[in-house]
């Protein structure tokens, strides 16, 4: 990966481009453990939930941050907890269960932490003896199956997932935790992320790691739709068909980047290699050392961001290397093709170092200065458009804008040949800044994902955790917003209307919680395209701030 050699689109970083916070509340509640429900509970309904919306929004996130007397240090570490708001005929239940990993499991049974997770590093083990002790400490430890990150979808089946090897097939009614499933049992990784992306055929795209003697690899990952002939009655994971179509050789092998997600549109995948840092002689002495697995990861702006285009139909890589500032990304809002142009939609970040802040201890803060100091140090992230020319060869011009399409400011020039240097245009007015950036897009997905759209839907961040919820029009740049002092969104979902003619016919799904009142959970429903509430589904439950979820529509 290169190292820099244009500056930066701009020199302010976000945090200050975005108002200093002063006074703002604890959320230590968001972040505390919780009791699952298992048997679904009915909820309370304020306003109107429309008949039509048929199915579950599923949610993901932590909810368990002790075992006796041990605690964990990250919010990711937190053990994986499933939640189901079913919405049926106007009325809605809840439920929730704890994700029975192995994880969870082995913890439980020996009443502490026995398995080290992203932030939190297992101590041995007591009751053995000091040199079985000492001797543990050269083992490095197995990878998690707490799956806390999404609910994802192969052939068919419903899994919840986290960025290791592991996942876990889940029954999307019950809840209940069915097999483990290893990626290395059907390809050649070590890693998956928990962002896969769907084709209109039914084939899931995803990505993950492996390295050996060979070097360090980022796959892109294809797992076919499921088979027409599959009968109704089996019951087990299959992922029998996956395979890997492309293999990209990291630029520094000992130092590769880290990722979260990955673009995809109708034709291409682009993989951002990005200048946050996973050191692999570290990770290997992280458990002699005591370091959890989140001190091995650092941001190093010398090096540009790299983007590599793959054809998604061939997994051939294009020869040519676009490159921009460093910057990082953690969620794509949506990739499309547009006369000899791919349009790049992203959530971007110019501090990398965001990931490890999140410690139980940041969010644990006490109202006021203190938590205003940790909020106002934080990176803010905003939506940008990164723009690919797609026909660049031997006789494309050196130092021109490449960037045709008469509605985008984002250029791409090659300064040499093979090489491609692009800046963004910011996605946003002025105005996104009042409610500290945004992330968690999302989008009309069946309908719009890979193909020209115009709304996304994104939680705002004006606190460490969303306080607002926010429709954009990328064409005009206009927001419209649904903000209440004291209430904590999650990411919004769309569900759109039976019959939907427009984009935007539809709803917006997300979970409202809040510290200032004990159990006053409620699921909030949007009108999507005017961005107005329709109704609520109050639980007398407490239910911690979770990461990702999804509607499962119901026949």
């Amino acid at each position: 990966m290169s190292k820099t050699t244009e500056p930066s689109t701009h020199t302010i970083p976000s945090n200050q481009r975005c108002p200093q916070a002063n006074g703002l509340v604890s959320v230590a509640p968001l972040v505390c453990s919780v009791e699952e429900t298992p048997d679904p509970i009915p909820t309370s309904i304020k306003g109107t939930i429309p008949t039509w919306i048929n199915g579950s929004f599923l949610r993901n996130g932590p909810g368990k941050f002790e075992f006796g007397k041990d605690r964990y240090t990250h919010w990711f570490d937190g053990m994986a907890m499933m939640h189901r708001f079913h919405i049926c005929e106007g009325n809605v239940t809840y439920s929730s269960r704890f994700l029975r990993s192995d994880s969870y499991v082995q913890n439980s049974e020996k009443n502490r932490i026995v398995v080290s997770e992203f932030g939190t590093l297992a101590m041995p083990d007591p009751c053995k003896n000091i040199f079985a002790r000492f001797f543990s400490r050269f083992q490095i430890p197995k990878a998690t199956d707490n799956a806390s990150v999404n609910f994802v979808k192969y052939k068919g089946d419903y899994y919840v997932s986290t960025e290791t090897n592991y996942m876990r097939r889940v029954d999307p009614q019950s809840l209940e935790t069915k097999e483990k499933v290893d990626w290395t049992q059907y390809i050649a990784v070590n890693s998956a992320t928990a962002h896969p992306h769907y084709d209109r055929e039914g084939a899931t795209y995803n990505m993950g790691n492996s390295y050996g003697k060979g070097g360090f690899f980022y796959n892109i990952i294809r797992v076919p739709a499921p088979a027409e002939e599959k009968a109704a009655t089996e019951d087990s994971a299959d992922l029998n068909g996956a395979k890997v179509i492309c293999s990209i050789r990291a630029a520094e092998p000992r130092k590769p980047s880290y990722y979260h997600s990955f673009v995809m549109s109708e034709n291409y995948i682009v993989f951002i290699e990005q200048p946050i840092k996973l050191d692999l002689l570290k990770f290997m002495l992280y458990r002699i050392q005591g370091k959890s697995f989140h001190k091995v990861m650092t941001w190093e702006p010398q090096y540009e961001t790299v983007f590599h285009l793959v054809n998604r139909h061939t997994g051939k890589e294009s020869k040519v290397k676009y490159r921009a500032a460093p910057m990082f990304t953690l969620h794509q809002i949506n990739a499309y093709e547009d006369d000899g142009c791919l349009v790049m939609d992203m959530c971007c970040g110019d501090d990398g170092e965001v990931i490890g802040d999140f410690t139980l201890e940041n969010l644990r803060r006490d109202s006021g200065e203190e938590m205003d100091k940790f909020y106002n140090s934080l990176c803010r992230n905003l939506p940008r458009r990164y723009v690919l020319p797609l026909n660049v060869d031997e006789k494309t011009p050196l130092d021109q804008n490449l960037v045709t399409l008469h509605y985008c400011k984002a250029t791409a020039k090659q300064t040499k040949p093979g090489q491609v240097y692009m800046t963004h245009e910011e996605l946003h007015d002025d105005e996104l800044l009042q409610y500290g950036g945004l992330e968690f897009p999302q989008i009309n997905y069946d309908k719009y994902n890979g193909r020209p759209y115009r709304y996304f839907y994104s939680c705002g961040f004006g606190h460490v955790f969303s306080d607002s919820l926010l429709k954009m029009d990328v064409h005009t740049k206009e927001l419209k917003v649904w903000r209440y002092p004291g209430l904590f969104p999650s990411e919004p979902v769309f569900v759109a209307s039976p019959n939907a003619v427009e984009e935007d016919d539809g709803v917006v799904l997300s979970v409202i919680i809040t510290p200032k009142e004990e159990k006053s959970t409620f699921l909030l429903v949007l009108d999507a395209k005017t961005f107005t509430e329709l109704g609520r589904a109050e639980v007398p439950v407490n239910v911690p701030y979770g990461t990702h979820g999804v509607f499962n529509e119901m026949g």
